[in-house]
């Protein structure tokens, strides 16, 4: 494991909440922070450095530390349907247990076997919590995976791309080719004597 860089923002220090181990402690914290990048999918995503509220509270537990919360983010997104940008702010609630590393009788940590779980629970490594994982998860799994403007729009046509919501009634007339060779006698003979 790697150590965890505790002048990042989005890494909390729990020594003061952890001191010796103990559950039941609690502490608040409250700060903002610049969004890390990749958090978004194909149509919804928050900007690169924008600012994130957080509100959290950490609790000890015996297992280790419950960080509960919330983030409120700005959303930039496009319309799944007419491609239109659009924004809106959003507070995500989530809760994560980190769970203290393995230690043998003398308190030292030990290497602990290879996990077969497919989601293990997050570590604290060196008392310290990264919380950005935690918060990409929490905000994209928010995300609609097909944002709309409004609720009946129309989208774009299949045809020419103008937006349909701004020209009503727009239709394009379109033959099946498997009909073609029968729209030639849906037409008049022209040779016919008119008598």
């Amino acid at each position: 494991m790697t150590g965890l860089d505790p002048s990042s923002p989005l890494v909390l220090d729990t020594r003061a909440l952890n001191l010796p181990r103990r559950a039941g402690s609690m502490i608040t914290v409250t700060r903002t922070v610049s969004s890390p990048v990749d958090m978004g999918v194909a149509l919804a995503r928050v900007l690169p450095d924008s600012p994130v509220e957080l509100d959290l509270r950490l609790e000890s537990v015996m297992e280790g530390v419950l960080v509960s919360g919330s983030a409120d983010v700005h959303v930039d997104a496009e319309c799944a349907r007419c491609l239109d940008p659009m924004d809106w702010d959003e507070v995500v609630e989530f809760s994560e247990l980190f769970v203290y590393p393995a230690t043998d009788a003398r308190g030292a940590v030990v290497k602990e076997p290879a996990d077969d779980d497919e989601d293990p629970l997050p570590k604290l490594q060196d008392d310290m919590i990264d919380l950005e994982p935690t918060l990409r998860d929490a905000v994209v799994l928010g995300f609609p995976l097909a944002p709309v403007c409004q609720s009946d729009c129309s989208g774009l046509c299949s045809v020419c791309g103008v937006r349909l919501d701004d020209y009503p009634g727009h239709l394009h007339e379109q033959l099946d080719p498997r009909w073609a060779a029968l729209s030639a006698l849906a037409l008049p003979d022209s040779t016919e004597d008119q008598s």
